[in-house]
């Protein structure tokens, strides 16, 4: 297995830490809205990493936080004029909700900002005894030139309009503007707790570091997002944990997932060229959107539009029409294609040649295939979640089924007859077995 590390811009050998054990963070939501097209994209592509981890032998765990207390929870909690416990639980009963629909089950553990207050002190105070942070009169800072290496991840160390996800705290108390906040004393009408370090709450960045030490310890195997969290995000963690523990590196492999782009511009709000996960899933489906996401390679930035997913809808569709034909008693050798799929994978996750060598061999095998690569695709669905191996019936058509069915029940066999009439017409036969 080899992957890209954004670390060394390498793609290299993956060797874990201990043997075939795995630990992986991903940065996981702030609950304060509903994910959008770009989360899902993220999210589904390191759940399909993560499963064919598992599918090689890797014993892979994979850890997700949920930020539960931001400025973002507090100022959309106080819009609503709800509290920002009821408003953080509410989306994050939603994002479990949309990732469940998309698919997204390799999740191992969701790990809550709020549920590791004491590891976040801890941490915070270990970086003002060794010199790392300072107060103000507005909290506790991080300041980065006591760190050598920052910067060393996206060889980087000033904010810019592209950072702005990644939020720099303001203070006017700041050594320097690229100092980040480790924790926010209290102001009136904001959620706090009373501390070592003084009642307030934590900075951002410093939630990550707590949990993945409380989980992993120091250092571990894979750490994953999207690219826009690379600065100063990630940066901030390095200089976080690899100070608190004088270990280097934090994350011995650090994956970052491209942008996805909304009709050939970079998503926004203000733009009108914004989609919920939700609304996404509901106007395409799920099996759709994952192949959409999965077929592109994970570090291209990859275009969200009605053209891009009608051409997809068209590829799975010619998957969909030579599964269904398979005959499943015929013999068939399918050892290139699974060398050649599995070693596209193995490379950095080459899903666009690993598809690719899929749709060679089904334009030459339509008439071969056999049981042997039936099988050899369910194996690849465990990872992918996109094939099926059943024909779908449309809502519409399971409708008339079940009122046929009510039919039949009550003995209305004439009228059953004539909506057994209106299904077959539209290119579904019906096998009756005897009503108990």
């Amino acid at each position: 297995m080899k992957i890209y590390n954004t670390l060394t811009r390498k793609v290299e050998e993956l060797k874990p830490i201990s043997d075939r054990k795995i630990n992986m963070f991903v940065c996981g939501p702030t609950v304060y809205d509903y994910a959008h097209i770009g989360n899902a994209r993220t999210y589904i592509n390191f759940d399909f990493f993560v499963k064919y981890l598992r599918f090689r032998g890797f014993d892979v765990f994979y850890l997700q936080n949920i930020t539960d207390i931001d400025d973002k929870i507090i100022a959309r909690s106080k819009e609503r004029m709800i509290s920002w416990e009821t408003l953080a639980k509410e989306y994050e009963e939603k994002y479990y909700e949309d990732m469940a629909a998309l698919g997204v089950t390799a999740v191992a553990e969701y790990a809550r900002a709020t549920d590791y207050i004491p590891q976040i002190v801890r941490q915070v105070k270990i970086l003002l005894e060794k010199g790392y942070a300072y107060k103000t009169s507005d909290g506790v800072y991080y300041d980065i030139f006591k760190f050598a290496d920052y910067g060393k991840l996206s060889g980087r160390t000033e904010a810019d309009q592209n950072a702005g996800v990644s939020r720099i705290d303001e203070s006017l108390d700041k050594k320097n503007k690229n100092d980040f906040a480790l924790w926010k004393f209290s102001r009136p009408d904001e959620p706090s707790w009373e501390t070592e370090l003084g009642r307030g709450r934590p900075g951002w960045h410093i939630e990550d570091t707590a949990i993945t030490e409380a989980h992993f310890g120091s250092q571990y195997d894979i750490h994953g997002a999207a690219v826009d969290l690379m600065f100063p995000h990630h940066e901030a963690e390095i200089a976080q944990m690899e100070a608190i523990s004088g270990k280097k590196p934090l994350a011995k492999y650090w994956m970052h997932a491209a942008f996805l782009n909304m009709n050939s511009q970079k998503m926004s709000k203000s733009k009108g060229n914004f989609t919920t996960a939700r609304e996404a899933t509901q106007k395409w489906g799920v099996r759709l959107l994952r192949f959409f996401f999965i077929s592109s390679h994970y570090r291209t930035v990859l275009d969200y539009s009605e053209a891009s997913l009608e051409q997809a809808k068209g590829a799975l569709e010619r998957l969909d029409g030579f599964i269904l034909k398979i005959d499943k008693t015929k013999e068939d050798d399918i050892s290139q294609l699974k060398t050649e799929v599995l070693a596209a994978l193995d490379n950095d996750f080459d899903t666009p040649k690993a598809l690719a060598v899929l749709f060679d061999y089904i334009r030459d095998n339509r008439d071969k295939a056999g049981k042997n690569a039936y099988a050899f695709l369910q194996e690849l669905n465990a990872v992918f979640g996109f094939l099926i191996f059943e024909k779908e019936v449309p809502e519409e058509i399971q409708k008339l089924i079940n009122k046929r069915e009510a039919l039949r029940k009550e003995k209305k066999y004439a009228e059953a007859d004539k909506l057994r009439e209106e299904i077959e017409a539209k290119g579904y036969k019906i096998e009756d077995r005897a009503i108990k």
